[in-house]
């Protein structure tokens, strides 16, 4: 198992260079000059732009630029945001909300899918496996703007059971709503999934054969069916918690969630390049982790599933 986690570090590593050299690629080496739109319409003073250059390494060839930045990466160094900000101070400003929000997500999408998925599979063809797939269709085809803005009409103006904008320090209570509304494509997705799953794996012969040798189905259903139903499930829902850090943009801008998603959007509007790629790159850093563990599950999951030597 250590010689197997080794390996999957020593993987990560052309993955992570790869993806913060394109990152890093698509946002300093393009055409233009990203310290002007600081300065707006206005004429900047060359010696101010000149400064400001050699302080950000823009003065250096683009290869320069990018080692200098692994460097500062290696040292735990971030860098400093056009605003004159470090963006480590960002990331420990914002991450935390968007963390909080990506699991609270994350176990509404897991949790709620699994249980309407398994009961639908078990149910196939009848009122509530019908009903769970016309609902999870319904929410997969709708964009994700729209069920935040009818869940903010529903459940924050009509019913008030929830805040329509998150207070200032994004108390768990607050993100609740927002959180569901992030989960909510995933959760149909993942309910979707499971109830396939789980179809496919009470048809396999060795859950037959349980039931033939007289196990009950609460023995069965838990231990034979779900545990091996479990795996896409799993890997689906590991690599959304990507997507879900990611595609919080949306979501924290409609509710006015302090998180990462909503300061990278009003980064990459103002040019700021150093923010978006050392932001970028912590998001590649969880994602590889993220699956690294998920890898490690997959033994305890399915006894087959074994990473020798």
């Amino acid at each position: 198992m250590a010689g197997y986690i080794l390996r999957r570090l020593l993987q990560a590593i052309p993955v992570l260079l790869g993806t913060t050299f394109l990152i890093y690629f698509m946002v300093f080496a393009m055409p233009g000059d990203p310290l002007l739109a600081l300065f707006g319409d206005k004429t900047p003073n060359p010696a101010l732009l000149e400064r400001l250059r050699q302080e950000y390494n823009l003065d250096q060839p683009f290869i320069v630029q990018y080692f200098l930045y692994l460097g500062g990466i290696l040292r735990g160094d971030f860098g400093t945001s056009f605003s004159g900000e470090a963006v480590s101070d960002i990331l420990a400003r914002t991450f935390p909300v968007t963390i909080r929000l990506a699991i609270l997500a994350l176990i509404i999408e897991f949790v709620g899918g699994v249980l309407i998925g398994l009961y639908s599979g078990l149910r196939k063809g009848k009122l509530f496996d019908g009903t769970a797939l016309i609902v999870s269709l319904v929410f997969i085809s709708l964009p994700i703007f729209v069920i935040a803005f009818v869940g903010q009409y529903v459940f924050g103006i009509q019913l008030g059971w929830a805040r329509t904008t998150v207070s200032s320090g994004a108390p768990i209570q607050d993100l609740i709503l927002p959180a569901f509304v992030l989960a909510s494509i995933s959760l149909a997705q993942l309910i979707r999934l499971t109830r396939a799953s789980v179809i496919e794996t009470a048809g396999l012969d060795f859950v037959r054969t349980a039931y033939g040798k007289g196990l009950s189905r609460r023995r069965i259903i838990p231990v034979h069916i779900l545990r091996n139903s479990l795996i896409p499930v799993v890997t689906y829902a590991a690599t959304d918690f990507g997507v879900l850090l990611v595609g919080a943009t949306v979501t924290e801008g409609i509710f006015n969630v302090p998180g990462v998603g909503r300061t990278l959007y009003q980064a990459i509007i103002r040019g700021e390049g150093p923010t978006v790629v050392s932001f970028v790159t912590v998001m590649v850093l969880i994602y590889l982790v993220v699956n690294l563990v998920v890898d490690l599950l997959y033994g305890l999951l399915d006894p087959r599933i074994r990473y020798v030597k």
